[in-house]
């Protein structure tokens, strides 16, 4: 099972960041998770919402650039090692992972993965009894 990712590009700018949250959170749109790289010239902030078509909707409006993917979201015992035995079985089945964020709570932690082969990481993930979440 796979879940609705936003990657929204943000301009380097005071502020920028704060208007988007904002923006969410004048619409009842929760963040379940999310991660920031940047660029010289601008941010993306990778997102995952718990109203993932409303988000779009406003954020647009707002004239922010926002972009869906596909990525899936699994979770593990949040105890050292368990998520390098999930990595292990993805890489020996020749699935890379393109980038992912983790975030914990308490004995759960929950790991954004997206892989190069989508359909064959969830395939790999349910054969190794992996608990795949919706994050909702």
């Amino acid at each position: 099972m796979t879940i609705k990712q936003l990657s929204i590009f943000l301009e380097n700018k005071t502020g920028r960041i704060n208007d988007l949250t904002k923006i969410l959170g004048r619409h009842g749109i929760n963040m379940h998770a999310f991660s920031m790289a940047e660029t010289t010239d601008f941010g993306i902030l990778r997102l995952i919402v718990s109203d993932v078509e409303r988000a779009v909707e406003v954020l647009r409006a707002e004239n922010f650039a926002v972009m869906l993917t596909d990525v899936v979201c699994i979770s593990c015992p949040n105890v050292a090692g368990s998520l390098s035995e999930i990595l292990d079985h993805l890489a020996k089945n020749d699935i890379f992972i393109e980038y992912m964020y983790a975030f914990a709570e308490g004995d759960k932690a929950n790991v954004v993965i997206h892989p190069n082969d989508l359909e064959k990481c969830v395939a790999e993930l349910s054969k190794c009894s992996c608990n795949i979440n919706k994050l909702s």
